[in-house]
C-alpha cells in the first residue's frame, strides 16, 4: 500500500493547470467521458441531487461511467445529511431522557458522519469551494473550456 498523499486524477491535474509542473500520467486509465446512469436503488433524494449535478461532472470531464459507484455514495450521502439535518430543524438539538436528564439528539452524530463522507467525496469530484478554486476552467479571457480532450490533446 503506498504511503502518503492519494493521487490526483490527470483530468482534475489539468483542470488545475499541473500547479506541480509534474509529468502527468500517461497511461493512466481513460474511461468513457460519459455519465453513468443513476442507480435504481438510490433514496428519491439522492436521485435528485445525482440529476442535479451527473451532467455538469460530465461535462467537466471528471465524471465518467467507471465513476458510478463513488458518486452514488456521493449522493447517497448527501440524501441522508439532509435528512438527518431536516429531523434536527423538526425535533430540536436537545431532548429530555425519561429521567429528565438533557441529551443531544442523535441525528446530529449521523448529520456529521454524513457530512464528513459527503465532503470526502465532494473533493474527489471537484465539488467545494477549495477544490474549485484550483481548477482552471478557461484560458483567462472569459472562454470557458467546452471539451476535455482539447485539454488532453486528444483529437
Amino acid at each position: 500500500m503506498r504511503a502518503g498523499r492519494k493521487p490526483k486524477p490527470t483530468a482534475i491535474k489539468i483542470l488545475e493547470g499541473n500547479p506541480g509542473k509534474r509529468k502527468l500520467n500517461e497511461n493512466e486509465p481513460k474511461p468513457l467521458k460519459k455519465a453513468p446512469p443513476c442507480p435504481k436503488w438510490l433514496e428519491p433524494e439522492a436521485k435528485k441531487e445525482w440529476r442535479r449535478l451527473a451532467k455538469a461532472l460530465e461535462a467537466m470531464g471528471v465524471l465518467t461511467e467507471a465513476d458510478m459507484a463513488a458518486f452514488a455514495g456521493y449522493c447517497q450521502s448527501y440524501a441522508r445529511w439532509k435528512e438527518a439535518e431536516e429531523r434536527i430543524t423538526d425535533r430540536g438539538l436537545v431532548i429530555r431522557t425519561p429521567s429528565g436528564y438533557p441529551q443531544q439528539v442523535p441525528y446530529i452524530s449521523i448529520a456529521q458522519q454524513y457530512l464528513k463522507l459527503m465532503q470526502q467525496f465532494a473533493e474527489q469530484f471537484g465539488l467545494t469551494p477549495a477544490a474549485r478554486s484550483r481548477i482552471i476552467a478557461g484560458n483567462g479571457e472569459g472562454k470557458a473550456v467546452d471539451d476535455m480532450d482539447a485539454l488532453l490533446g486528444d483529437d
